[in-house]
């Protein structure tokens, strides 16, 4: 399957604002179910936020008004724009594709490697 490759991650103090791509060479993002999940070593996969081809969005609440996921009109780039980072977003940031499904309620199978996100107090 096309590579996933994400983009954007570094250290940030609380209250900032961080934005994440996920690039797919060859991979038009706008007909997949897409996703950021983020991951804390030793604790499991949180999903962050998903896009389905149709547009709906959902958010974990832990998120819902701080982040935003959008799409590049270019239908290649998958943003994730974050802000008033809190010490606790501080993880592996990974960008995902579902080639199966269009609701994105289902495991995904396409992953990228991750940036890491580290925010200080």
């Amino acid at each position: 399957q096309p590579q996933l490759a994400e983009f954007g991650g570094g250290s940030v103090q609380a209250g900032g604002t961080l934005k994440l791509s996920c690039k797919g060479p060859g991979y038009t993002i706008s007909m997949y179910c897409m996703g950021w999940f983020r991951q804390v070593s030793g604790k499991e996969r949180e999903r962050v936020a998903t896009y389905t081809p149709g547009g709906i969005i959902r958010y974990a609440p832990s998120v819902k008004g701080r982040f935003t996921i959008s799409k590049n009109n270019d239908k290649t780039t998958l943003w994730l724009e974050m802000s008033n980072l809190k010490p606790e977003d501080s993880a592996m940031y990974i960008c995902a594709a579902d080639t199966r499904r269009d609701d994105c309620f289902g495991e995904f199978n396409n992953w990228g490697q991750g940036t890491q996100v580290t925010v200080s107090s």
